[in-house]
C-alpha cells in the first residue's frame, strides 16, 4: 500500500512539475494574461511558410513615411501559449506560433522589419497610446470598450471560452449561460476581456437565485493552470484557441468545455494610428496569396480564420 501511494505522490509531482510549461497565456481575445517562465514548451511546427513572403510595394507605400524611413516596426509582443505565441525552446531563445508568423509575414509584405519586445499582455495597450510601440499584439479581442481608446486590424477570429480539470465534477457541459458558474469559483487573466465579461455579469446569479461565482484573476497563466488542478478554483475562462490546444496536451489534465464568445482577435493600435490602413491591406494580401491559410493550417486554427481584415469591426454580439 505505501508503494502504491508513493508512486501515486510522484506521478502527481510528476504532472504539477509540468504545469508551468503547458500553461497558457491566453493574451487576448481577451487573453489570460501574462508570459510563462518554463524553459520549454511543446515544439514548433518545422514548416515555414513566412520564408517565401517578399515586400508588396504597393501595399508598402500605405506605411507613413517615418516608419518607411527608418524600416522598422516597434511591436509590444504577449508570449506565452501555443499555438499563439510561446517560447518552444525557452524564454530568451526565439518565440513561435501563429501571432508571430502573421507579424512577421505582415512586416515582410511591408518591407520592413518587425522589432519585437517582450511585454506583459496587461501592459500594451496602455502603452500605444504613450508611443512606446507601434502595434501591440497578444491575441488582443475586438471589444466595445476597448475600441473607445484602441484602434484594431483584424487577423483571425478567435474569442472566449472554458476549461476544467479533466474527471472534475464542477462542470460537464458547454457554458452557454454565466449561470452554470455561480457557486464555483473562476480561474482568469489580468486585464483580460475574460475579466471583464465576468464583472460585468456579476450580478447574473443573484437574479437567477444562486449563489454568486467567485473570480481569481492571476497575470502567470502557470499559477492559473496550477490552481485548477490542485482544486484552488474549479474552471478556466481563456482563449478558445489555446484551451483546445492545451486540452491536446495530455500532462494538462483539462477538459475544454466548448465556445462560450467569439471575438475578432486584431493588431492593436494607438487611437488614430496612421498604420492600421497599410496593416490591412498586407494582412488581406497575405489572405489572397494563400500565405495565411498555410501559416494558419501550420498551427492547427484554420477554423478561425476570416475572409477579410477590418479596420474597428464592431464587437461579436
Amino acid at each position: 500500500m505505501s508503494i502504491h501511494i508513493t508512486r501515486t505522490r510522484l506521478r502527481s509531482a510528476a504532472a504539477l512539475a509540468l504545469l508551468p510549461a503547458l500553461a497558457l497565456t491566453a493574451c487576448g481575445s481577451g487573453g489570460t494574461a501574462g508570459t510563462t517562465t518554463a524553459a520549454a514548451q511543446s515544439p514548433a511546427p518545422t514548416d515555414d511558410p513566412v520564408a517565401a513572403v517578399r515586400k508588396v510595394d504597393s501595399v508598402a507605400a500605405l506605411l507613413p513615411a517615418d516608419v518607411r524611413r527608418s524600416g522598422k516596426l516597434r511591436i509590444g509582443s504577449s508570449v506565452g501559449f501555443p499555438p499563439g505565441a510561446y517560447y518552444p525552446n525557452g524564454p530568451g531563445k526565439a518565440p513561435a506560433g501563429q501571432d508571430i508568423d502573421i507579424a512577421d509575414a505582415v512586416a515582410k509584405v511591408l518591407g520592413v522589419k518587425a522589432v519585437r519586445q517582450d511585454a506583459s499582455f496587461e501592459t500594451i495597450l496602455p502603452a500605444l497610446g504613450s508611443g512606446k510601440y507601434d502595434v501591440g499584439t497578444g491575441n488582443f479581442g475586438v471589444t466595445t470598450q476597448r475600441l473607445k481608446t484602441v484602434d484594431f486590424v483584424t487577423y483571425i477570429n478567435d474569442g472566449q471560452g472554458f476549461a476544467v480539470k479533466k474527471g472534475g465534477t464542477a462542470l460537464k457541459k458547454k457554458v452557454t449561460d454565466l449561470t452554470q458558474l455561480c457557486g464555483l469559483t473562476i480561474g482568469t487573466g489580468a486585464g483580460t476581456s475574460f475579466e471583464t465579461t465576468l464583472a460585468e455579469q456579476k450580478g447574473v446569479c443573484a437574479k437567477a437565485g444562486k449563489k454568486p461565482y467567485e473570480v481569481k484573476v492571476y497575470s502567470e497563466n502557470a499559477a492559473t493552470l496550477t490552481a485548477l488542478q490542485q482544486g484552488r478554483i474549479d474552471v478556466i475562462m481563456s482563449t478558445i484557441n489555446g484551451l483546445r490546444h492545451q486540452a491536446a496536451q495530455p500532462a494538462a489534465q483539462t477538459t475544454f468545455l466548448g465556445e462560450y464568445h467569439r471575438l475578432d482577435v486584431g493588431f492593436a493600435f494607438r487611437k488614430g494610428s496612421p498604420l492600421t490602413q497599410a496593416f490591412q491591406a498586407a494582412v488581406n494580401e497575405l489572405i489572397e496569396d494563400g500565405t495565411y491559410a498555410r501559416i494558419l493550417k501550420k498551427w492547427g486554427t484554420s477554423a478561425s480564420a476570416i475572409d477579410a481584415s477590418r479596420i474597428n469591426p464592431p464587437e461579436h454580439r
